[in-house]
């Protein structure tokens, strides 16, 4: 029941529609949700961040050093959990949706991952390729090796329970933080644009710390500590987000049937009532994309017999879900950009001249810290300046449109690709001039600082491609879907990391026939990586030139008022 008064007043002390506290009560505006809310969620999600990329920004290095694995079979190994990572969130949102909803998935998802961190540190502690020796008893080395065959089998049962527990735990997270503010309110409305740009700048600074600290720990001091600290970091943060219980605000689900239900009877009426003329459906107003399923609105019969056809909304609903697709698709050269960064680029700058005084370099790996210096610079500037400015402008909440944020995001990852192609030219040319072309253990005479413009880069990309998918597949799902939705977002780049790996092992075959040297030679002074980038740029271009189209056709979701 509304309250006049309380409508007249909405920034006072006013119950919010559709949200209970954690008791099952009516939440009050000024008591719940916001930004205080938002902290203690986005502390756990830093959290997560930088324990997951303690794993992963160093795994390879601890897949060929202690565990003795090949470069190739490490190589395959980091890419299968990388991608099983990013997909395993799709799963996790469908048991948050249907069943447990986001914040109970959300403790148990951290309850496992903790639990992997925590076998991870013990797999560790066992001994390693590099710390068994070469014991001359058979005896011993029988041992040795059995020790060695169950520290593998733990190591990767504890790294993939790790994936279980980010599968559960990513899409829920931030799906619950966006919870938080009311998007039918004018000022949470806003908030809620600049939650995502905050949110990714939260995520950014702890993967910094987890480069600059974390990685240097694994490597020079020791990995059972490098393991330890982010499961001790996850536990901490799960503590945070179970102490800001009381504020949070709780969507009320209702007793209406799973969404997954309504929108599958949706595309099953349609599919039996294709043979029906389109001219029997009633005359109401209807989105004009997929009318096929608009047949679902009509009974076998040809009838509107209650219970036995869909409702305009569900139809709707499932339009919704449906006109995501094509954006879906036509970001996946994006996601292959973005795979880039930790590999490749990692390489190129790994053959340049890295030191910073006399005895002290770079490491390669810290690169990437680039991206996350670009993106805590860009993020403030976005926000607090563009935003306004285009919203003075548009009057848009977000300034301008997420998809228009979307395709501004794709075209930089373009210019990127062509930086770092120009970049890649300079340095072939560098290694010939200096007669380094056969000798790849030699450094580059050329500065590493060559890679900071295609780095920042691609933080500006990441800025306004990754936060805009996250908040666009966020607000155009369904109310019930939207941990769907970020697992979807999450799912263009665990598909975008399979399709990088498939393009370079199809490209390594074609271009290294016949004993010739590959675009991807282990000696980089011979191969190619210019080339690779310049495809790239072109399959960039044409897929911001699919995408566009795509996103002009699209028509935004309805926002119902329930």
């Amino acid at each position: 029941m509304s309250d006049p008064a309380a409508a007249e007043t909405p920034l006072l002390d006013d119950s919010v529609k559709g949200c209970l506290d954690f008791k099952g009560r009516p939440v009050h505006r000024s008591s719940s949700g916001g930004w205080t809310s938002a902290s203690f969620i986005i502390a756990v999600e830093v959290a997560e961040r930088f324990a997951y990329y303690g794993i992963s920004s160093n795994l390879i290095t601890y897949l060929t050093g202690p565990l003795g694995l090949s470069t190739a079979a490490a190589a395959a190994q980091v890419n299968a959990w990388s991608g099983v990572a990013t997909l395993l969130p799709l799963l996790g949102a469908f048991l948050a949706d249907s069943f447990l909803g986001r914040y109970r998935t959300i403790i148990l998802a951290s309850l496992v991952y903790i639990l992997g961190l925590g076998l991870l540190t013990l797999s560790a502690t066992l001994p390693s390729v590099t710390t068994s020796g070469a014991p001359n008893a058979d005896n011993l080395t029988l041992n040795t090796s059995s020790m060695l065959q169950y520290q593998v089998i733990l190591f990767f049962f504890s790294l993939y329970l790790v994936a279980f527990g980010q599968g559960g735990h990513k899409p829920c997270v931030q799906a619950f933080g966006a919870d938080q503010f009311d998007a039918e309110h004018p000022v949470e409305c806003k908030a809620k644009s600049s939650f995502f740009n905050w949110w990714y700048f939260s995520i950014a600074a702890g993967i910094l710390l987890t480069l600059l600290i974390l990685n240097y720990i694994q490597e020079n001091l020791s990995w059972v500590l490098g393991f330890a600290i982010p499961a001790i970091v996850m536990a901490v943060g799960l503590l945070v987000f179970v102490l800001g219980t009381m504020t949070y605000r709780f969507s009320v689900k209702g007793d209406e049937e799973s969404p997954f239900v309504r929108i599958g009877r949706v595309f099953i009426l349609a599919i039996r009532n294709r043979k029906i003329a389109s001219s029997e459906i009633a005359t109401e107003e209807s989105l004009k994309q997929f009318k096929f399923l608009d047949k679902a609105l009509l009974a076998p019969d040809s009838t509107m017999e209650q219970g036995k056809v869909c409702s305009m909304r569900e139809v709707e609903e499932a339009k919704a879900v449906l006109r995501l697709a094509p954006i879906w698709a036509t970001c996946l050269i994006y996601a292959v950009v973005f795979a880039q960064t930790s590999t490749l680029f990692t390489k190129q700058g790994a053959t340049m001249d890295r030191s910073i005084t006399r005895g002290i370099e770079i490491p390669a790996a810290t690169l990437q810290c680039f991206i996350s210096f670009s993106i805590l610079l860009f993020i403030p500037i976005y926000d607090r300046i563009v935003v306004p400015l285009a919203r003075a402008f548009t009057g848009k909440p977000g300034g301008i449109t997420t998809l228009q944020r979307i395709g501004t995001g794709i075209a930089v990852s373009a210019i990127a690709m062509v930086i770092a192609a120009l970049v890649e030219m300079k340095r072939l040319q560098t290694a010939r001039e200096h007669g380094l072309v056969d000798k790849p253990n030699v450094t580059v005479p050329m500065r590493v600082w060559w890679l900071v413009p295609q780095y920042s880069l691609c933080g500006l990309s990441d800025v306004l491609a990754i936060v805009g998918l996250q908040e666009f597949y966020y607000d155009q799902m369904p109310n019930e879907l939207r941990s769907i939705g970020i697992a979807l977002y999450l799912s263009i780049l665990g598909v975008g990391s399979f399709l990088s790996s498939f393009l370079i092992s199809v490209i390594e075959t074609v271009t290294g026939k016949d004993g010739r040297d590959s675009w991807f030679a282990d000696n980089l002074n011979r191969a190619h990586l210019d080339y690779f980038y310049w495809l790239l740029a072109a399959l960039s271009a044409l897929g911001l030139a699919l995408y566009v189209y795509s996103a002009r056709s699209y028509i935004y979701a309805r926002r119902s008022t329930s």
